[in-house]
């Protein structure tokens, strides 16, 4: 008998039989993620309450305080020297410097936020917020101000309020647009 060779093996045997596919495992399903939760309360000295603070318009508590003391801050370094106050360099510059500032902050923030660099994008924020109240203090806008057309637009659909302004815009500045609103 002969000795089997790849040659003369029948075209049948050389075949491997198919491995059986694996079975797919069913996907999971997301859950959904967890808000957080708020913050607790600060117990606030006695004392504190004793002095009067106009409250905000808003009522969105202290992180419009924290701005409203930005701003004060900001307003008080219009006159200081610029050699030692970041502040008063911006303002000294002119509304032209300032806003091109506060433009290059927002895109660093922009930036970190497609990066998905959380951290970034909240130290670039605070950033971000500086130099858009160095903006207001520059321009002559009070912070209040801002805090009342935030009331005025507080529940008005995003998309009416800015078909809105699109179709009044171009009409005020005499000119056609092709932005879509």
């Amino acid at each position: 008998m002969a000795k089997s060779t790849k040659k003369n093996r029948s075209p049948s045997l050389s075949r491997r039989e198919p491995k059986p596919k694996k079975q797919m495992k069913p996907k999971k399903q997301m859950k959904p993620k967890k808000l957080r939760k708020p913050e607790k309360r600060v117990a606030v000295p006695r004392d504190a309450l004793d002095v009067p603070r106009p409250p905000s318009p808003l009522a969105i508590g202290p992180a419009a305080a924290v701005l409203d003391r930005l701003w004060s801050v900001v307003m008080s370094r219009r006159d200081a020297n610029p050699a030692v106050s970041h502040s008063a360099r911006l303002l000294l510059r002119g509304t032209a410097k300032v806003a091109q500032k506060f433009g290059e902050e927002s895109v660093e923030c922009l930036i970190e936020a497609v990066a998905g660099n959380r951290d970034a994008v909240v130290a670039e924020s605070a950033d971000v917020l500086y130099h858009l109240i160095v903006l207001w203090v520059a321009c002559g806008i009070r912070p209040v101000e801002v805090w009342e057309e935030l009331k005025r637009r507080e529940g008005i659909s995003g998309i009416a309020e800015k078909a809105a302004r699109a179709r009044n815009l171009p009409v005020a500045f005499g000119m056609e647009t092709t932005k879509i609103p």
